[in-house]
């Protein structure tokens, strides 16, 4: 895969309707677009509070625009995290869109994980490790262990569960990368930002550079491309900086 092939671009708005025209700027640039949880709920709002059927007929009609622009590109970020029944039936529901995957908490157990995998359609089922806006601290207190091994111990899950991949920070990609009973599991990783970008709600982050060459798979890059004053130029210099550090002159 080239670099831009890596890439996959956070939609992360409340306002649909300005995803139109970003999309389709980034869409030849990057591999995918993971629309998240604000995005997927600000859809069913600003249908349910239409004020006539013909502005829920209008916001309907630029919806779905935008998911027949975005057919075959879509990371579906529900992070599914409930009783195996219902993680069943959200996940038979979603084959329905044709999503390029979507995710699930490891966390919610391997019998979810695996109602995820048996409804999955042509997707690929992604477990979500430890958020990267947890500090390796945090896992005490919300797993009782330390995050890193919390992370192992998921992605060893999702492996038995059949997932075809993880999302984990990167900071975990080299403690994965050499335990062989995870091969063949994708590696998705959010938290990328740029050498100088400012500390903000991600905790553990690497450059792009960084996790490509701890092993990431696939990148998650919000905000330095879209919030970015060119997002095509944003993610153009991200796919040249993964390209560069995959094949080094």
């Amino acid at each position: 895969m080239d670099g831009k092939d890596r890439i996959i671009v956070a939609l992360d708005t409340d306002k649909p309707e300005e995803a139109l025209p970003l999309v389709g700027k980034l869409s030849p640039h990057v591999g995918g677009i993971k629309v998240g949880l604000e995005f997927i709920t600000s859809i069913v709002v600003q249908l349910a509070t239409a004020e006539s059927e013909v502005e829920a007929s209008f916001k309907l009609a630029k919806i779905r625009t935008l998911f027949d622009m975005l057919h075959g590109k879509i990371f579906w970020d529900g992070k599914f995290d409930d009783i195996p029944n219902t993680i069943a039936g959200a996940s038979k529901a979603l084959t329905k869109l044709n999503v390029r995957m979507f995710n699930v908490h490891a966390s919610a157990g391997i019998d979810s994980m695996m109602e995820a995998v048996a409804n999955k359609g042509q997707s690929l089922v992604l477990a979500v490790t430890v958020l990267t806006s947890r500090e390796e601290n945090d896992g005490n207190l919300t797993f009782g262990g330390p995050t890193k091994a919390k992370v192992l111990q998921f992605a060893r899950e999702a492996k038995l569960a059949g997932c075809d991949g993880i999302v984990c920070s990167p900071q975990e990609l080299m403690l994965l990368g050499k335990r062989k009973e995870l091969r063949g599991l994708l590696k998705v990783t959010p938290g990328i930002r740029a050498a100088d970008a400012k500390p903000d709600d991600q905790k553990r982050t690497m450059t792009a550079t960084e996790a490509v060459k701890a092993g990431a798979d696939y990148v998650v890059i919000g905000r330095p491309i879209t919030a970015a004053p060119d997002p095509v130029e944003a993610a153009k210099k991200f796919a040249k900086e993964i390209d560069d550090a995959l094949f080094p002159l």
